[in-house]
């Protein structure tokens, strides 16, 4: 079963960053008739106290992208207001501060919390289907394999997450046909994250530190921390398969099976035709998850969702871009 986006009007806030853009051209280039608005503030150099950006979202992310703009900032009311002009079939709502290290409580939630009222506000009078980015960072230090209903965030941003995850279960309860749908991501890599910066994966971080000739840093003990890495063609399909989804909720969106930092050295190496020893450094950071791994039966049930790619497959596809966007760099 697939939706037909065709001649379908379409919401994607934070479509200028990594997994925006990429929803915005899956949709263009499978639908051409598609009419689809972006709303994201842009990148203007502003930074966050721990010296990132405030915004990743890149024009270049969206060169050849042929639908409508709206340069916008989530916690600017009149700029939210621009949207009302428009009745839109689906809503992808991905524009947030990711950054899970900002610990500026006000400028998250008032950035990521506030700004979701009138997201769903629009959305139920539209009779949009609504599919917003939640966060694998919900859940914490808590053991894996991670499951729906067992959270506890850390850090401002998780906390942010979880809490735009009881507002659609209160807006779900109180519209039982409301199509709301909460994604769980966990650590998503593939083409188009590279102006996230330092926020970026670890695997188009290592690979861009193996094309220098550095030996790739990993944390100590790096042995027994794992996560669940997926690639961004199995959370475009999460996004689109929730289109058509009849029940909404809270969904994982992993590969299901938990790796090593060391396997994303030793895949990259083996792509790249290097052979560096790994150089190991302090792990700085106290909130720091040591194993994720998401519990994705749920999505399977529900979204039809069942990850393509391993760990392996993603990278050998992405490993082009990691190359290229290296050469950006130099």
């Amino acid at each position: 079963m697939e939706i037909n986006f065709n001649k379908k009007l379409i919401l994607v806030t934070g479509g200028a960053g990594f997994i925006g853009s990429n929803i915005v051209f899956y949709i263009q280039n499978n639908f051409p008739n598609a009419k689809i608005v972006v709303f994201d503030c842009f990148r203007n150099e502003t930074t966050l106290p721990n010296g990132n950006l405030r915004s990743f979202g890149h024009f270049q992310n969206l060169k050849g992208y042929k639908g409508d703009i709206i340069c916008g900032d989530l916690i600017n009311e009149s700029d939210l207001n621009k949207l009302s002009k428009y009745k839109f079939d689906f809503i992808f709502h991905h524009a947030a501060i990711s950054d899970t290290r900002v610990y500026d409580q006000e400028l998250v939630i008032k950035t990521n919390v506030n700004s979701f009222y009138p997201i769903i506000n629009q959305a139920l009078r539209d009779n949009s289907t609504l599919i917003y980015a939640s966060s694998a960072a919900t859940y914490g230090s808590l053991p894996s394999p991670n499951s729906i209903g067992n959270e506890a965030p850390e850090n401002p941003y998780g906390y942010s997450k979880y809490a735009m995850d009881q507002i659609a279960l209160k807006a779900l309860n109180e519209n039982p046909n409301f199509k709301i749908f909460g994604l769980r991501f966990f650590n998503v890599y593939g083409e188009r994250e590279f102006f996230k910066a330092k926020t970026s994966s670890m695997i188009i971080q290592l690979g861009h530190q193996l094309l220098s000739g550095a030996k790739p840093k990993l944390f100590e003990k790096s042995e027994n921390i794992y996560r669940d890495f997926v690639y961004i063609d199995d959370v475009i399909q999460a996004n689109i398969n929730a289109c058509f989804a009849t029940q909404g909720g809270i969904f994982n969106v992993g590969s299901g099976i938990a790796r090593s930092f060391k396997d994303i050295v030793d895949i990259l190496q083996y792509e790249l035709g290097t052979s560096y020893d790994i150089e190991y450094i302090r792990n700085p950071y106290i909130d720091y998850q040591f194993h994720t791994e998401a519990d994705i039966s749920l999505s399977r049930d529900m979204l039809g969702y069942t990850p393509l790619f391993s760990l392996e497959q993603g990278i050998k596809k992405y490993i082009n871009e990691i190359k290229s966007t290296f050469q950006k760099l130099v």
